[in-house]
């Protein structure tokens, strides 16, 4: 007998997309600025480096995700498309030039992400807090979400992202505990929970995701859930993982929408401020939300 929330009925042919799944091709006047925004100021967004399959939606609504410190990540995650290898050295510009954009786009709330940089002796904090302060000083009326790496655990190094006060501060776990050493190469389930526990603790809003379709059971994303909540996590977001190329980890489930439903019902009867859960939910989508609840 199935549980209440377990993946019953959630198996599909992974070569062929469900229909719940299908997207509209990214087109738009709002989607084709950006995009030549994007290109002209040399900047990167997680929304094309991660294949995200929102981004004719969002972009047309004139937001966008943007990723600092380059587009080549030291890590070598199974499930992510970021390319991994050596990054390149660090461009002390790129805060302004992402303040400028903001500004240009008139942004009202901005979600802000990074590669990781375990080749950086900080990690890539400093050019994190510059960004933060830039964008405050350029775009003061401005609201932000900063999706920072894990920093190694490294309560002084998150220090400086909260000294900030960004308005939400976002870490996400990924997956549940048992499939976090088959698809994250260097984080760790525990550790991710730990940096959660210290944003919460500081008095930030704090925020995370995860994946489904890796395997996952039902009672395996309840028990993640719990973990969230005992750390401090006020907002989640749930989403369906899909295998960016044959080399990352395949699908094992394409969850339907209805188990998506159950998901956000049970996080928000758990005690979540705010849940979003769906097949194409990612991150960042419908931030300007969260920060609303």
């Amino acid at each position: 007998m199935h549980k209440p929330y377990a993946l019953d009925g959630a198996i599909e042919n992974r070569k062929r997309l469900p229909h719940w799944l299908k997207m509209q091709r990214a087109s738009g006047e709002s989607y084709s600025r950006l995009k030549n925004l994007v290109s002209r100021h040399d900047l990167h967004t997680i929304c094309t480096s991660g294949n995200c399959p929102n981004i004719g939606e969002c972009w047309n609504r004139g937001t966008a995700t943007f990723m600092i410190l380059g587009n080549i990540c030291t890590r070598r995650c199974k499930f992510c498309s970021v390319p991994t290898g050596r990054p390149l050295p660090v461009d002390r510009e790129e805060p302004a030039r992402v303040a400028e954009s903001v500004r240009i786009l008139e942004v009202k709330h901005c979600v802000i992400t990074s590669v990781d940089r375990d080749d950086l002796e900080d990690l890539g904090v400093s050019l994190w807090a510059e960004t933060i302060r830039k964008i405050k000083e350029v775009n003061p009326h401005t609201t932000m979400e900063v999706l920072i790496p894990d920093f190694q655990g490294r309560k002084n190094l998150l220090r400086k992202i909260l000294d900030e006060k960004p308005d939400i501060v976002s870490h996400n776990l990924e997956t549940v505990e048992r499939i976090t050493p088959k698809v994250r190469s260097k984080a760790r389930y525990d550790t991710s929970l730990e940096v959660l526990r210290y944003i919460a603790s500081e008095g930030a809003v704090a925020k995370s995701g995860i994946m489904l379709g890796l395997g996952e059971t039902g009672d395996e994303v309840l028990e993640s859930m719990d973990d969230l909540l005992q750390a401090g996590v006020k907002i989640m977001t749930i989403g369906q993982y899909l295998q960016p190329t044959l080399t990352h980890m395949p699908v094992s489930e394409y969850i339907r929408p209805e188990i998506f439903e159950n998901y956000r019902q049970a996080g928000l009867s758990k005690g979540f401020s705010f849940v979003e859960s769906g097949p194409l939910v990612r991150s960042s989508y419908h931030a300007e939300h969260h920060l609303q609840k």
